[in-house]
């Protein structure tokens, strides 16, 4: 596995841009190593995080907005405060119903979102 070292140890939002990911979809990446990732992703109303499976954990918190989720072939409306865990190799994705911000955390660090 690659390693990317880690970032800087404290991180304004301010000073990161935004990187669109897809329509109505873009993030941040605020923190990373090789062990963990802190990844801010703002939906607009109407944005899907398409259906995809991965090999690393996922606990992701509703910041705002609320959220269609579905994990591993159940689903349920998620709004700011809420939170969801999804397991390696789980089958997952989202709709935006009222737009908002999802705060996910990786362990280990998506490369993949190193690469872009």
């Amino acid at each position: 596995m690659k390693t990317f070292g880690a970032s800087k140890e404290f991180i304004k939002g301010e000073d990161l841009d935004w990187e669109v990911v897809g329509e109505g979809l873009k993030r941040k990446i605020m923190g990373y190593d090789d062990k963990i990732m802190l990844v801010k992703v703002h939906f607009e109303v109407g944005a899907v995080g398409q259906m995809h499976e991965h090999y690393h954990s996922q606990v992701t918190y509703v910041e705002s907005g609320s959220f269609d989720v579905t994990i591993d072939g159940k689903t349920q409306t998620l709004k700011g405060g809420d939170s969801f865990y999804i397991p390696p190799h789980a089958m997952h994705g989202a709709v935006c119903t009222e737009a908002g911000v999802l705060i996910d955390v990786f362990s280990p660090i998506r490369e993949d979102f190193m690469q872009s």
